[in-house]
């Protein structure tokens, strides 16, 4: 099963809203710290509504840590960035996948996204490469476009 790993949240509702799909799904919730919140933050428990009991979350103290861990279990890190070309519907994704998600405010630094496997992106047609106004999508948006698309290719394949 895929898993999902916020980069350095600032927004409480996203990542309690990121949080109930990964209960729905089944699928792991990293968060990689700092965190823009506390996690005993009420918008974050009102976002996840009940569900928090049901997520498998887990905490990591910087990229360093998330890093050792990600590459002990292995698995492909799959960064999702506006400022790549590949669109996430053109990957195979498989069940020991990373799915990588940034900050709000700026995304995903160089330095991480210099690590990934691969860099994909939601195309927008009304985004500001495509001439339009919208720079991003919504964390939360994001994580569950990408997510329920690996779900389905696997439940597909």
């Amino acid at each position: 099963m895929p898993r999902v790993v916020l980069y350095q949240p600032e927004i409480p509702p996203n990542t309690g809203n990121v949080a109930r799909s990964c209960a729905a799904t089944c699928s792991e919730l990293h968060l990689v710290e700092p965190l823009g919140f506390e996690l005993s933050d009420r918008t974050v428990r009102r976002a996840g509504l009940d569900y928090w009991p049901w997520v498998d979350l887990h905490r990591h103290g910087d990229w360093g840590a998330f890093r050792t861990l990600q590459r002990a279990r292995g698995g492909r890190l799959l960064a999702l960035s506006r400022h790549a070309s590949q669109p996430y519907t053109a990957i195979a994704y498989r069940d020991d996948d990373w799915l990588l998600f940034g900050r709000e405010t700026c995304g995903l630094p160089e330095e991480v996204l210099a690590v990934a496997d691969a860099r994909l992106t939601i195309p927008m047609p009304g985004g500001v490469d495509q001439g339009g106004g919208v720079r991003s999508l919504n964390l939360a948006t994001a994580a569950g476009v990408v997510l329920f698309e690996a779900l389905r290719q696997r439940q597909a394949g």
